[in-house]
């Protein structure tokens, strides 16, 4: 039997259309149904139109009633595809692999870089892989780009104009297409580890910063001033921040005391941290700092979003951030 294949389009550069300020979200998925039926070999797709944005106003509330709407209809099909704009598809596909933990059915998350009205665009071939990967009966929420597959909570967006736009940071591709065809590395491939329930709520009290040389401890303290509980840090090397001068550890130490959730990353977009290795991160874990390890920015902070949508329990949340939910984190899947 033929795969029943959803399509759910939420607008970004595939969909887009030229007007008097740019490019901007203008084709419905029924006006692109031609050429999805083209790319969408002996599946049977149904298509049907979510959103029209911008990826760039994709906001959370979004992606939990994108969820909700993947989970209501789940069980009606074989796979699921969302088109969607590419500079915020990497924190949606991070968010969806929590909000959808356990999914039974794939999940595949595409984009392009050119308008499928574009003769020489990207956005047909990677509807094609999107589709084919959906048809897969391989279980999970994952990124489809440039002939490659890859985990949604382990894919970036690492080149603003190239076709190959998504890297799998630290973790293998899912899978690649060549001459051979579609080859799927099953191994990589993270087991259900439990029955899927739908966890699609979020907090947005969660604030994201890049360390520089310089930064004044002041800006943390007005960011637990106005109320927010989680702080992704990307922080310098494997995790080093500083403690002379401008003592930002010591005020992060003040915070964490107060009840806010602290994560410290890694600017590098490769290999992850180690704040035990020097004194600038060892200080951080001592005052109750969670490590990011090898995580991607994006998932790192929408898992924190995620987990204190669920929890303000401190015990509860340091438990939740260091065990593998999705496959966003080095090690076995919790």
């Amino acid at each position: 039997m033929k795969k029943k294949i959803l399509i759910i389009n939420t607008g970004g550069t595939l969909s887009a259309v030229m007007k008097q300020n740019g490019l901007i979200p203008g084709l419905s998925i029924y006006d692109m149904q031609k050429e999805l039926k083209m790319v969408s070999g002996d599946t049977d797709i149904e298509i049907e139109d979510f959103c029209s944005l911008d990826s760039a106003n994709i906001f959370p509330e979004d992606w939990s009633a994108l969820a909700q709407r993947i989970s209501d209809c789940r069980n009606d099909y074989d796979g699921i595809v969302v088109i969607h704009g590419t500079d915020t598809l990497a924190y949606t596909s991070s968010m969806l692999s929590f909000m959808l933990r356990n999914i039974g059915i794939p999940v595949v998350i595409t984009g392009s870089q050119l308008s499928i009205t574009n003769p020489v665009a990207d956005a047909m071939e990677n509807c094609r892989c999107a589709i084919h990967m959906a048809a897969s009966q391989i279980p999970g929420v994952f990124v489809a780009f440039n002939r490659k597959v890859m985990l949604g909570c382990r894919a970036s967006k690492v080149r603003s104009l190239n076709f190959d736009a998504f890297e799998s940071i630290n973790y293998p591709n899912i899978a690649t297409i060549s001459s051979l065809g579609m080859k799927i590395d099953t191994a990589s491939v993270p087991e259900r580890t439990g029955i899927f329930k739908l966890t699609n709520s979020y907090s947005d009290k969660v604030c994201m910063i890049k360390m520089f040389p310089g930064i004044h401890r002041s800006l943390i303290e007005s960011i637990a001033d106005q109320g927010y509980k989680g702080l992704y840090i990307e922080a310098y090397g494997i995790g080093g921040m500083p403690f002379l001068k401008h003592d930002f550890i010591g005020t992060l130490d003040k915070l964490i005391q107060n009840g806010m959730t602290v994560v410290v990353g890694t600017q590098c977009r490769y290999e992850g941290s180690k704040m035990d290795v020097y004194e600038t991160g060892k200080r951080a874990l001592e005052i109750g700092a969670l490590e990011a390890h090898d995580m991607t920015g994006e998932a790192a902070l929408t898992k924190l979003m995620w987990i204190l949508g669920m929890t303000s329990d401190i015990s509860e949340i340091r438990d939740y951030y260091s065990i593998n939910i999705a496959g966003e984190l080095g090690g076995g899947i919790a």
